[in-house]
């Protein structure tokens, strides 16, 4: 089972592939790093799994969100709908909706590069969920009857 000390070998190693110096864990193991301008990237190891949690805060919910944004945000909370295997959170106090994804740390530092290109694969989903968040009922959105394209085709391979 990996340790914390593991975790921190391996994000050194994403470090040097990135060069973001801020992916250094506290004693806890918690990472937090802002990634262009926009999103909020958190890493949290659990050491009693051996896994990497990683959180995204998307987007707050606008107070006149339409009901089939809730609808969609639950299948993919519940069910991993549209999500490429992770999962959908609601903070309830800021109503700021969370990405969530589990790595496997062994798996993931067999390839920083793969990790790094995984992370870049998230923000670009949680981009395009945050526009279905944002502007529910355009082309394409929750309300219309259609799936977003982009959304129903995303696939993360990690």
């Amino acid at each position: 089972m990996p340790t914390l000390n593991d975790y921190r070998t391996f994000l050194a190693a994403v470090r040097k592939q990135t060069g973001i110096e801020a992916l250094e864990p506290d004693e806890g193991g918690l990472v937090s790093v802002r990634v262009d301008d926009a999103y909020n990237v958190n890493l949290q190891f659990v050491e009693a799994t051996g896994r990497v949690l990683c959180f995204v805060e998307v987007a707050e919910l606008p107070t006149d969100a339409p009901r089939e944004v809730y609808r969609d945000l639950l299948a993919g909370g519940l069910f991993g709908k549209e999500t490429a295997g992770g999962y959908f959170a609601l903070e309830p106090e800021s109503e700021t909706v969370l990405y969530n994804y589990f790595f496997d740390l062994d798996r993931a530092a067999e390839d920083p590069e793969d990790f790094v290109d995984t992370i870049e694969k998230i923000l670009q989903l949680c981009d395009l969920w945050a526009e279905r968040i944002k502007a529910p009922g355009g082309d394409g959105g929750p309300s219309s009857g259609d799936e977003p394209a982009d959304i129903h085709a995303f696939r993360i391979n990690a």
